[in-house]
């Protein structure tokens, strides 16, 4: 029976036992002063199994981008072409961006959600002291050591090591380099250009398989990483946080079931129903991994067999997206800036407030690739528009409480952002014949 279910309807099912599991001991938890050995063995278990399918996804990244990226470029003819499909990839990301953090900006002002009853704040000051405060001490150090520098995002375009890039997870280096390694690689002699297309046509079928091996064991994957999830932290922080997750929700659902639609509808002719269905595996390991990197091959799968978008399009421009395109981070910045401000009682007029639009923007692509991204860029965006440090600590530990909740949700959107504008890509260079194979997978 398992057998043939559709790989996404795997997901799904992993994902519900996931949620039943997760709250059934979370629960238990909460009704006992001593935890049952059992829920301890559950956590250690599936936290286990998860990591591994985690860095199993994680393994294939830096090679698959590599390997994408050259062997995209390198299929596109001429100088033109390249320019053309580099230009449209910049627009369309700058533009998602753009109308995610504008969305944000208006719910946060409309819903007011840091404006809460003297209780409830009193409430909320107590229950951050629990924050982990390493990972947050971690983020302020990274926060304070150059990232606030913009040039730090060109610097970081030319690593000065390449292998060192890889090991720290650099993709925005490694990105640059395949560009110009597939921009060149078309320039040279025909006769040695035919041996090295072979070699990383063939690198990239290797990868590819060995990345539809791994996604072999998504659904135990992602049982095991989403249970600890819930069996620790439960829905308890949602009562204390609940008007700013709501207003998170709230935003990203507008970002996600509305904009983008218009966006494909307009741009693209598109229907939206169509690209979401495609879409479904991508999305649903992007909400359990909360991390648009470790989804790229699912993502990159999905949009080329079950899209319909051509490897010339997808391999130049989802790897890019997975680094610069980050709709729903960006939206997320915004309405931590912006809630903060109003919890604390700082006035932000609308000039201020659209720094912080920009900033949002710049942020989510200077910080993208480093340990707590989200977490640095809010920091980064904080000590700009002039928040104390006493109220950024606060402000952080506060945030943190609903993090994982919000973070599994606002990368189903970078997932999202990144097909529609390879789908919207792809349809302005003349391609057909979408979605034929949405159901057969």
């Amino acid at each position: 029976m398992m057998n043939k279910l559709s790989f996404h309807h795997k997901v799904l099912i992993s994902l519900c036992l996931a949620f039943g599991v997760g709250l059934w001991a979370n629960f238990s938890l909460d009704d006992s002063t001593q935890p049952p050995v059992w829920i301890g063995w559950l956590i250690q278990t599936c936290e286990f199994i998860g990591k591994l399918f985690l860095n199993g996804l994680k393994m294939v990244v830096i090679p698959l981008v590599l390997t994408s990226v050259i062997c995209g470029v390198s299929q596109i003819s001429g100088d033109r072409d390249f320019g053309r499909l580099g230009i449209k990839t910049l627009l369309i990301y700058s533009l998602t961006g753009l109308l995610a953090v504008t969305t944000g900006l208006f719910c946060v002002n409309l819903l007011q959600p840091g404006l809460v009853d003297p209780e409830i704040k009193e409430a909320i000051l107590a229950n951050q002291q629990s924050t982990n405060i390493a990972s947050l001490d971690r983020a302020i150090e990274t926060a304070n050591d150059g990232w606030s520098n913009l040039a730090q995002i060109l610097h970081r375009m030319v690593p000065p090591n390449l292998f060192s890039a890889a090991v720290e997870g650099q993709l925005l280096g490694l990105i640059c380099f395949g560009l110009l390694f597939g921009f060149f690689l078309g320039r040279i002699k025909p006769e040695l250009r035919i041996g090295q297309l072979s070699f990383w046509q063939g690198f990239q079928e290797i990868i590819l398989k060995i990345t539809n091996f791994i996604l072999g064991f998504a659904p135990v994957g992602i049982f095991g990483l989403v249970t600890p999830t819930l069996a620790k932290s439960g829905l308890d922080a949602f009562w204390l946080m609940g008007g700013f997750a709501l207003t998170v929700f709230l935003a990203l659902g507008i970002h996600g079931l509305l904009v983008l639609p218009i966006l494909l509808k307009l741009l693209g002719r598109i229907r939206f129903l169509d690209h979401y269905r495609a879409m479904t595996p991508a999305l649903l390991t992007a909400f359990s991994t909360a991390s648009s990197s470790a989804t790229l091959p699912v993502t990159m799968e999905c949009t080329n067999k079950r899209v319909g978008v051509s490897s010339k399009i997808s391999s130049f421009t989802l790897p890019l997206g997975a680094t610069l395109n980050m709709d729903g981070t960006a939206l997320f910045e915004c309405v931590v800036v912006i809630f903060l401000a109003q919890f604390f009682g700082i006035e932000m007029g609308w000039v201020t407030q659209f720094s912080v639009v920009l900033l949002a923007l710049l942020t989510s692509v200077g910080v993208a690739g480093i340990p707590s991204a989200s977490l640095v860029a809010i920091l980064v965006i904080l000590q700009a528009v002039g928040f104390d440090d006493h109220a950024i600590a606060t402000g952080v530990g506060m945030i943190y409480v609903v993090d994982r909740i919000l973070d599994m949700s606002r990368t189903m959107i970078n997932v999202l952002g990144d097909s529609c504008a390879a789908a919207i890509i792809g349809k302005s260079e003349g391609e057909s014949g979408y979605y034929n194979k949405a159901h057969s997978s």
